[in-house]
């Protein structure tokens, strides 16, 4: 295990009833049709340990080839992409408020991937685990421009108990899915400095978080999106529970 990994923050609230049947906009979203990803080369800056400014322009570069990438598969299911706004803060309050103690947040009211620049991020810089916090993020971007986060939010407030746990865990862990297939175009250019199996032993070995469910389910959607090459294989609104406890 890497020490020092966090998840990303949430999109917002999210759940199911437990006799529910999911929305084809869950089940059958056109995102799903956006084919198999190709290489993408992004210019992206290196990090320098205290630096600040260099973390920015880290998360700047990132932003920009996650706009690239996403843009391309939408036009390849016939959606429509738009870019996120991006804020990356020093402080603990964004246009969406409080951010959280994981560094990034993505707030669908306003469009924004808010990220804030933690002090572990300057002393130890483990570039992956940064990375994570826009590939993260943007995978909610995605959920709320086809639908998902607005039809799965809708479930969540029908719900209670652990209906509204296992909405959440599908919501997550489709993010995070949607991050492996990024990765999969991309992770020549982030140059991360250890391997995908090196990662996916990190993300599995994380701290268990209640928002977004055990890291071993975490990881192994990770990995299916990057060893599937698409958004084809993030449907975790049909799978079965113990993929998302």
């Amino acid at each position: 295990m890497i020490a020092g990994l966090t998840f990303s923050g949430t999109a917002s609230a999210s759940a199911e009833p437990a006799a529910a049947v999911p929305p084809a906009v869950l089940t059958q979203n056109k995102i799903y049709r956006s084919g198999t990803t190709s290489a993408l080369s992004c210019a992206i800056p290196e990090i320098r340990r205290g630096s600040a400014a260099s973390l920015r322009a880290f998360h700047t570069g990132m932003a920009r080839c996650a706009d690239r990438f996403w843009a391309a598969r939408f036009r390849a299911a016939g959606l429509r992409y738009t870019p996120p706004k991006v804020q990356v803060t020093t402080g603990s309050r964004s246009v969406c408020g409080k951010i959280t103690s994981n560094g990034a947040q993505y707030c669908p009211q306003q469009r924004t991937v808010a990220i804030r620049i933690m002090k572990r991020d300057l002393t130890d810089p483990f570039k992956m685990n940064i990375a994570h916090s826009v590939a993260h993020e943007w995978g909610h971007h995605v959920q709320h421009l086809t639908g998902i986060l607005t039809a799965q939010n809708a479930m969540y407030w029908r719900s209670s108990g652990g209906a509204r746990t296992i909405l959440s865990h599908r919501l997550e862990m489709q993010a995070e899915c949607f991050a492996g297939a990024f990765y999969s175009s991309t992770l020549e250019s982030i140059d991360p400095g250890i391997t995908w199996d090196q990662w996916m032993e990190s993300v599995s070995r994380a701290g268990e978080s209640k928002t977004h469910g055990r890291p071993a389910n975490l990881a192994y959607w990770q990995n299916r999106g990057y060893g599937g090459r698409s958004a084809q294989y993030c449907n975790t609104w049909k799978a079965g529970k113990s993929r998302v406890l």
